[in-house]
């Protein structure tokens, strides 16, 4: 097991480059910390420079993670030696509260082996889709004459807005995260006459767009696919990953970003865990 540094994480990108696009969440991970984006985390690979399996789990020793949802993220090609990494090795601190986000769903037999053999419980999320995008000229341009102009960025003063009306929010943690982003990722929104959001979206600290929301008396006005047109447009100019995670059970946002070039490796399902909830 080895820690990685910055130089190494440099190095760890282009690996993980190579592996996409089963690879997207931890490959975001490493690009928004490579280009010196905030961060509470500590990366673990199980050999180096060749490795089979990545870790991305919070630093104990940044002051800044206990201010932050306890998220694991991690990916593997090897899951025996994933195993031994998070049962031999303890690379996971099993006695407290965390979130494993995006994880291949091949491994959900061996998390929750491990689970009932350590005494403890899960609450699993919804599967979802991986929806990623590479050629921005499947982009449509704004039918809506004067929308494009009415696009703007969220500032801090709209992070309690957000936080009310996102399904996972509505605490102070998540809280502080959604200001993270906002302050740190690139984000759109359509504001009223008061500047206040009526519809927006953002990117997570793993580079993916998401929390896309359209207050209710303001649905059916291309508002969403305004959004996400000139969200993908500028991540894909300023060399982000272009992808976001839509729940199964979401056949609306589906078939939006579809309809704008998302797409998919059919094979390939992920779904978020958290233990000791």
């Amino acid at each position: 097991m080895k820690i990685l540094n910055s130089d190494e994480l440099k190095i760890a990108e282009t690996t993980l480059y190579a592996h996409l696009p089963k690879s997207t969440k931890v490959y975001g991970c490493v690009f928004a910390m490579n280009r010196g984006k905030p961060h509470a985390l500590e990366v673990l690979v199980d050999t180096w420079p060749a490795f089979t399996t990545i870790i991305f789990r919070p630093d104990l020793n940044n002051s800044r993670a206990k201010d932050y949802l306890n998220k694991v993220t991690l990916y593997s090609t090897d899951e025996e030696v994933l195993r031994r990494m998070l049962t031999v090795e303890n690379l996971i601190d099993w006695s407290t509260n965390f979130l494993i986000g995006g994880i291949d769903v091949r491994h959900l037999p061996m998390l929750n082996e491990i689970a009932a053999s350590r005494g403890v419980n899960i609450k699993e999320f919804p599967l979802v889709h991986l929806m990623t995008f590479t050629d921005p000229s499947h982009l449509p341009e704004l039918v809506i004459s004067d929308l494009e102009s009415r696009v703007s960025v969220l500032n801090e003063s709209h992070v309690d807005v957000i936080n009310k009306t996102w399904k996972y929010g509505g605490d102070e943690k998540s809280y502080r995260n959604i200001l993270h982003y906002i302050r740190h990722f690139p984000s759109c929104c359509i504001t009223d006459e008061n500047n206040q959001p009526v519809s927006w979206v953002l990117t997570y600290d793993y580079c993916a767009m998401g929390m896309l929301y359209t207050q209710p008396e303001h649905r059916g006005k291309g508002y969403a696919k305004a959004l996400v047109t000139a969200m993908a447009k500028r991540l894909h100019s300023e060399g982000y990953p272009v992808y976001c995670f839509i729940e199964e059970w979401n056949e609306l946002s589906y078939k939006l970003f579809q309809s704008l070039g998302f797409t998919e490796d059919p094979s390939y399902r992920s779904t978020w865990y958290e233990f000791n909830c």
